[in-house]
């Protein structure tokens, strides 16, 4: 039986155009990296790559030549700019089977900013250090493409998600990591060559979220870790569990909050009547007063008697730091909020607020384990129309809420090989510089694995690259936490001797910064003098400028001399000094029992004379070897700080 069955002529179509080949419809797709406002590296052979159908040829034509690729079996292709000049802008045709144009592109130096928070901070935190700076930003010569800030165990990402390459200019500034903006533009400063930030840091991630799986294969323990979380479910029940617990845990705390008790008036009321609330003084910790170590909420309140000339005008509230969390309240008005303890709290207060006479400012903080309150020695104070009135001192409180601490939350992208395979494996086609990091907070809990960890990843970065043993320039840790009165044992400063040690790998340079850390904040403020430093690094590294000096007195060896040791150092530029003037400081020395006491310490050309009179046969001596090395000031004549050390083995 013969049927006859109609095709609508719609279908038929489709029905051809399976049959034809492949690559006659497929297109070329660049990868997100290679996009407008792009800058190429110099003289480095600087790749583009993308994808298209088995076999399409692809031209591409920038500066006057021509460039041309096919695609292979697996659609990608990739073509080799050689001998590129800094300069620009310039645009960028490829074609194929569909035309693309690439515009304002620079060509000039590539520098990956990576690491933790410290990195990742944005000049939008430190805006108002640097107000004159930023005004100043316009410049289309410096440049940032920030990495989303996501993970995968499954494989190494061959592209991101999405991204853009911004020029400098006030506004979009803040957006840039303030490490690599300052780094920037000290060196644009110095060799005015457009540079390329590539942005891939993230907050709290230890170096081991950044190793390939090759590389982890040398740290059992995390490439288990890392093959757990391959199992998407296995990842997403940890996920759910984390989301459901804090979900729960701040639901009832909303619902035992009395000062938002349904029914009654609200505490954040400025009409409320608190005459029966307690006092203590901010900054401080509840910790030390009558409340005791309770989590939870507290609610805080403090009455201010504003002039007139305060009013009408837009004003600023400083909290300082608030552990963990706060919602701030100005006569009964949120005026900002932040989620947890590290952010400085630097609220706008509309110009229509405040008013002449009585104001209240009511401040709900939730602490959701250790001590909550206030940090100390931060600024909290209200300012507007040049006036400013000091909020130290005595303030109201009343415990809302009392839980128990929430349940520390698992940081699945702060797993093993999550970030590498995210954040780093597809910039590896891109050609760079070299690389700027500032990490190692994270890791302070095994300072000594930090050894082996830390060149595991520049090893591992430098071969997945493939451009040779490019400059890599790190931040050693900022002097942080209370300073202790003697001698003692330190993770920060073990982790710290393992940055020390890493500068044998060859082309590695570190920026010492402890004396530019602020003891009550992890993010220090001060990232200029940060990236200053690295940029002397990379004059030296990067650039080939033998003769600047690029890091202060390393420690290369000891020599015992009756009841002293003689120290000598490398790096000692012009020579070594006591900054400030006066006797050395942070210098211990110890006999064969290793009980470190503190040393005295003077320089004698070239060389550090350590001694004790209590200690007849000095066995060894350790320098700035502390959390915060308060007033540790041997530095060289171009004002760059000693890197502290030990010489016991």
């Amino acid at each position: 039986m013969k049927l006859n069955i109609k095709v609508p002529a719609s279908l038929l179509c489709c029905y051809v155009l399976l049959l034809l080949p492949r690559t006659a419809f497929c297109q070329v797709r660049l990868p997100v990296l290679i996009s407008d406002g792009m800058v190429l590296q110099r003289d480095a052979g600087a790749k583009v790559w993308g994808w298209a159908g088995e076999g399409e040829k692809v031209t591409i034509n920038f500066d006057g030549k021509t460039y041309n690729a096919v695609a292979g079996a697996d659609g990608k292709w990739e073509a080799i700019l050689s001998q590129l000049k800094a300069g620009g802008p310039y645009s960028m045709n490829i074609d194929a089977s569909n035309h693309i144009t690439l515009k304002n592109i620079m060509v000039g130096d590539v520098w990956v900013c990576s690491g933790q928070s410290n990195m990742e901070l944005p000049m939008n935190r430190v805006k108002y250090r640097y107000p004159g700076v930023i005004a100043h930003s316009d410049n289309p010569a410096i440049r940032q493409f920030i990495v989303p800030d996501v993970y995968n165990f499954q494989q190494p990402q061959e592209d991101l998600k999405s991204g853009r390459w911004v020029s400098a200019n006030p506004e979009s500034v803040l957006e840039f990591t303030a490490v690599g903006y300052f780094f920037a533009k000290e060196l644009f400063g110095k060799y005015h060559v457009p540079i390329g930030l590539i942005n891939a840091g993230l907050g709290g991630s230890p170096a081991e979220a950044w190793l390939s799986e090759d590389a982890l294969k040398a740290f059992p323990e995390y490439l288990e870790t890392a093959k757990k979380f391959k199992d998407t479910a296995y990842l997403n029940q940890i996920a759910n569990k984390n989301k459901a617990v804090s979900n729960a845990w701040h639901r009832h705390l909303q619902q035992l909050d009395k000062g938002l008790e349904k029914g009654k008036k609200p505490w954040l009321d400025e009409n409320y009547d608190a005459s029966d609330w307690a006092t203590m003084n901010v900054p401080g910790y509840w910790a030390d007063h009558e409340l005791g170590h309770v989590n939870g909420v507290v609610w805080f309140r403090k009455e201010l008697d504003i002039p007139a000339s305060m009013t009408g005008k837009p004003a600023r509230l400083w909290l300082g730091r608030i552990v963990d969390a706060d919602t701030t309240y100005v006569n009964g008005k949120i005026v900002g909020t932040v989620s947890y303890q590290y952010p400085p709290r630097i609220y706008d207060v509309p110009a229509n607020l405040l008013k002449a006479g009585k104001n209240i400012i009511i401040i709900r903080v939730i602490n959701n384990s250790g001590r909550g309150g206030f940090v100390l020695d931060k600024p909290y104070q209200l300012s507007a129309a040049g006036e400013i009135i000091d909020l130290k001192g005595e303030w109201q409180y009343k415990l809302g809420a009392v839980m128990d601490p929430l349940p520390a939350e698992t940081f699945i992208r702060w797993k093993p090989l999550g970030l590498y395979n995210a954040m780093i494996a597809p910039l590896l086609n891109y050609a760079i510089k070299g690389v700027i990091w500032y990490q190692g907070e994270s890791n302070t809990g095994k300072p000594l694995e930090y050894q082996k960890l830390f060149p595991a990843l520049i090893a591992d970065w430098r071969g997945k690259w493939k451009q040779g043993d490019f400059p890599f320039l790190y931040v050693q840790l900022a002097n942080f936490m209370e300073a202790k009165n003697r001698p003692c044992e330190s993770n920060w400063a073990a982790l710290r001797e393992a940055q020390l040690k890493t500068l044998s790998v060859p082309n590695t340079a570190m920026a010492v910064i402890i004396d530019i850390g602020e003891w009550n904040d992890v993010h220090p403020l001060n990232k200029e003098d940060v990236s200053r430093r690295l940029a002397l690094a990379a004059q030296r590294m990067a650039y080939g400028n033998e003769e600047v000096v690029y890091s202060g007195p390393i420690y290369k060896s000891m020599k015992i001399d009756g009841n002293k040791i003689i120290l000598t150092f490398t790096n000692i530029g012009g020579g070594l000094i006591a900054r400030g003037g006066g006797e050395l400081k942070h210098f211990a020395v110890a006999g064969a029992d290793k009980k470190f006491i503190w040393a005295k310490a003077k320089i004698e050309g070239d060389k550090v004379i350590v001694w004790n009179d209590d200690i007849i046969n000095p066995a060894s001596v350790r320098y700035g070897w502390a959390d915060n090395p308060e007033g540790a000031n041997l530095y060289n004549k171009e004002g760059l700080p000693a890197s502290p050390f030990r010489t016991e083995k």
